[in-house]
Parts: structure tokens; C-alpha cells; sequence
């Protein structure tokens, strides 16, 4: 049965609630950092001999129990219809789990901070610590994702706020107006090239990301007429937000911490753009004779279906489609 062209936000909720069949599953991302407070209570009050076991867990769930899970649970490759895209589209539900997760995220950052801090954590284990809040925190660059390409401030802002704790917010202006123009072409520094290794893409991508970042964000000021440094640049604005996160957090648990914040932030950068590097690694879009290239494609970006690792990453494994490029809803992407 298909859904009416014109829905109330009541039958459209409705309607999506009938023909989604992984609703529930949607609540496992934004559960991802709620998971990540059970394992920081774990290890703060579980037996000391299972401390380091509860401080690595990060990875252990994120490169071990996920993927067994869809190695059992398989593929999804349903895709909605046109009028079934248009009740997830206009179904709230959605835009809420995005934004849950911010501050469960934001939680656990800090109980991990409060653990560190403590005289008897190790340093071994704050280090294990910061691997896997790093992991947590490389999860919520897909929470950013899904902000950033929506047209309103304050969606771009709470991007910014995923983005702190690892001082990425030239991601929020890089990837929609830099990444998505250029993707699968040598120009773009979030485009793995063939043959090149993660070891080198990642200094590549990540100096190149916020070179780009500078250079498109100075432009759309310089159209505007302001200058570079001024209250407008968006840049400065996320970088100031996260410069205040890590202050915060140094002046409320101590210098000691330092060492958790740069792992915590290294390893989630790594695990980020380890998706980017797969993600177009070895696509080149054709250059045209007018020395334009070809229009982004589907068989432009590397795909995969497996049904648990979508959910947690808001479908961002189904990068082909399009709509993942706009303000849509996260069900709606395809299977292409």
C-alpha cells in the first residue's frame, strides 16, 4: 500500500513505523556511547584483573562483535519507494536519534576523562582508555555527517559538537563543499588513489582535508567581503569550540589527562578516515574534453549492505546513493 502524496506528521510517523523494518535498530547508534558508559562503569567498578579487558573493549566491540554480527545477521539491500521516502523524510524520529547521541557522547567523554584522572588508572590504561573513546568518538564523525549536509545553523553547529573531541571541525565545511564536488578525482585529499597505501593517504587526507577546509571557507567569506578572521568563519568557530571541550576538561581533570586526549583523538581520526580510504579507493571519475570531469556516479564509491554495521553508522556504508548527500532521512538511503 503506498503512503499519500500529501502526509500529516501523525500518518507519515505512522506509515513509516509500518514499512521500516529496522526502526528498533536505528537506537543501537545513538546506544553506542551509552555502551561506551557501561564499559567506562565496567572498568571503574568491575574486578580489577578484567580492568584492561573493560578499557580496550572499544575496539574489541567495534572490530570484533560488530562484524561477527553481520557475518550472522547478512545483508539488507530493501530499498524504500519513492512515497514510502517521503513518510521517513517527514517521521521525526529520525532527526532525534542523530541528535541523541551527541550528548551521551559528550557523557562519556567526560566519565572517561574523571577515570583517567585518577591517581591509580595506569598509564597503560589510560592509554587503552583513549583507544576506545577514540573508537566512540570516530563512530560520531557519522553523526556529523549527518548534520552537515542539512541546511540550518544550528544542525551545523551540533555537528561542530561531534566533531570536538577530536578537534576535526574542518570536516563540517571540507566534506559537503570540497569532498562531494570532488570525490573519486586526484584533486580530492578524501580519495584514496590506487595503490596508495593508509599509511600514506592518512597525512595526505589530513593535512589536505584542512588545507581544503582553509581555502573554502576563506572563499565563501571573501564573497561575503569579510576577512578571514572575523566572528563569522565557521572555521574558527568549531575550532574555538573544541579548543574550549579540551580546556575544560584539562582544567577540571589535569594536565595527567593529556596523553588519553591525543590517543583518543588520534585513533578516532584513523578509524575515520580508514572509512574514507575505502570508501573511493582506486574510482576515478573520467575528465571530460573541456577538462571537467564526469558527474559522481554510483559506481563511484564502494559500497556494502550488512545490516548491523549500517545501523551504527546511519547507512553510511551505502555511500553511493545520492540522497546521502542531502537533508533526508537516514532509511531512505539505498542500496544502489
Amino acid at each position: 500500500m503506498n503512503a499519500p502524496a500529501q502526509l500529516s506528521l501523525q500518518d507519515a510517523t505512522a506509515h513509516a513505523k509500518k514499512i521500516d523494518k529496522k526502526r528498533r535498530w536505528w537506537l543501537l547508534s545513538p546506544g553506542l556511547p551509552m555502551i561506551g558508559v557501561g564499559i567506562l562503569a565496567g572498568y571503574q567498578f568491575g574486578p580489577k584483573r578484567t580492568r584492561k579487558l573493560f578499557a580496550l573493549s572499544g575496539p574489541i566491540v567495534l572490530h570484533a562483535i560488530i562484524p561477527a554480527f553481520d557475518a550472522v545477521i547478512g545483508n539488507d539491500e530493501n530499498n524504500p519507494t519513492d512515497d514510502d521516502v517521503q513518510s521517513l523524510v517527514k517521521d521525526p524520529y529520525y532527526d532525534r536519534l542523530v541528535k541523541m547521541f551527541i550528548p551521551i557522547q559528550m557523557a562519556a567523554n567526560v566519565y572517561a576523562a574523571y577515570l583517567v584522572s585518577r591517581k591509580d588508572t595506569p598509564m597503560l590504561d589510560r592509554i587503552l582508555l583513549g583507544i576506545s573513546m577514540g573508537a566512540i568518538n570516530g563512530i560520531a564523525v557519522t553523526t556529523a555527517h549527518e548534520l552537515s549536509h542539512r541546511p540550518n545553523k544550528t544542525d551545523h553547529m551540533l555537528s561542530h559538537a561531534t566533531l570536538m573531541p577530536l578537534f576535526y571541525n574542518h570536516f563540517r565545511v571540507e566534506h559537503p563543499y570540497g569532498h562531494h564536488k570532488r570525490a573519486a578525482t586526484p584533486e580530492d585529499p578524501a580519495s584514496s588513489q590506487m595503490g596508495e597505501s593508509f599509511y600514506q593517504f592518512w597525512p595526505r587526507t589530513v593535512l589536505g582535508g584542512i588545507k581544503s577546509g582553509i581555502e573554502i571557507e576563506a572563499r565563501r567569506l571573501k564573497r561575503k567581503g569579510l576577512p578571514f578572521f572575523t566572528k563569522d568563519n565557521e572555521l574558527l568557530q568549531g575550532w574555538a569550540m573544541s579548543a574550549t571541550f579540551h580546556a575544560g576538561l584539562i582544567k577540571t581533570f589535569g594536565t595527567q589527562i593529556i596523553p588519553y586526549l591525543a590517543t583518543q583523538a588520534f585513533y578516532g581520526i584513523s578509524l575515520f578516515e580508514i572509512i574514507n580510504y575505502i570508501e573511493h579507493y582506486g574510482l576515478l571519475r573520467a575528465k571530460k574534453s573541456n577538462g571537467r570531469y564526469e558527474r559522481c556516479k554510483p559506481h563511484h564509491s564502494w559500497n556494502t549492505n550488512y545490516v548491523l554495521s549500517n545501523v551504527v553508522l546511519f547507512h553510511l556504508e551505502r555511500h553511493s546513493d545520492p540522497s546521502c548527500l542531502s537533508d533526508t532521512s537516514i532509511p531512505s538511503v539505498a542500496s544502489l
